[in-house]
């Protein structure tokens, strides 16, 4: 790629003490959720987008409206070099990258019995190989300066299993698994790594799928909305989650 970032001001953003925050999948859903939720509090957000342009940067100018911080940034998670370019992007332009939440998903739902590789190959590329090229140099990065906090959006069909989407459960129960290994590897060094599961949340994610019989199994009785992940996520991300490392914390609304 010859240029990640897409025409932002970085200047005002390169004081040390300004925490930042990388967000994948940012434009839309809990992605954009979790991007304003931390911007609010000060954070200079890099909202990450693929392919939706437009919808980045007006979630930029929503941050901007509000008094708040943050740049989109163009790379796909199931490329390596676009990933490690723009980690070492972002530590050019900030010296340091201090909250890394992996958020960028997708969904190809198909019986298993019909499933095609495709399928279960882009499933696994975007949650779980996509894990692996992001946040590798993420934890290098967060070793050198020791700190920081990285968050997983992982989900209960990853502890549950849903029938017709044995290659997401699949990858959300491997993002769990990575999140445990890794927050034991790096727990030492400052650095905490947890997961969130959400249940059912008011997302293009949930589109197409039976909400009455969705509903009749969460004791909530509605879905969740995506401000509710993203409250959850802001805590793991504040310095009253020091303690926090290595768990799977469900917003889900009593589903297990």
């Amino acid at each position: 790629m010859k240029s990640i970032l897409m025409g932002d001001n970085w200047k005002t953003m390169n004081t040390p003490s300004h925490q930042t925050a990388l967000v994948t999948g940012a434009s839309k859903g809990i992605g954009k959720a979790i991007a304003a939720d931390l911007a609010r509090q000060g954070i200079f957000v890099f909202v990450n987008y693929r392919s939706d342009k437009k919808a980045a940067q007006t979630m930029v100018d929503d941050i901007h409206s509000r008094n708040g911080r943050a740049a989109k940034i163009r790379f796909d998670v199931t490329i390596q070099a676009q990933c490690d370019d723009a980690v070492k992007h972002i530590i050019e332009q900030c010296g340091h990258l201090d909250i890394l939440v992996n958020n960028a998903g997708t969904r190809d739902d198909h019986l298993f019995a019909m499933m095609k590789k495709s399928s279960w190959e882009k499933v696994m590329e975007t949650h779980l190989t996509g894990f692996y090229h992001l946040t590798r140099p993420v934890v290098r990065q967060m070793l050198r300066q020791k700190g920081g906090r990285i968050i997983n959006i992982s989900s209960t069909a990853g502890q549950t299993g849903n029938a017709g989407q044995v290659n997401y459960s699949a990858a959300k129960a491997g993002i769990i698994g990575a999140t445990r290994a890794l927050a034991r590897e790096i727990g030492s060094r400052n650095i905490t790594v947890n997961a969130v599961a959400p249940g059912f949340i008011e997302t293009g994610m949930t589109e197409g799928l039976n909400r009455d019989n969705i509903l009749q199994n969460i004791p909530a009785g509605r879905l969740g909305k995506p401000e509710e992940v993203a409250a959850v996520v802001s805590f793991l991300c504040s310095s009253r989650a020091a303690y926090v490392n290595g768990q799977v914390i469900g917003v889900n609304g009593g589903m297990m």
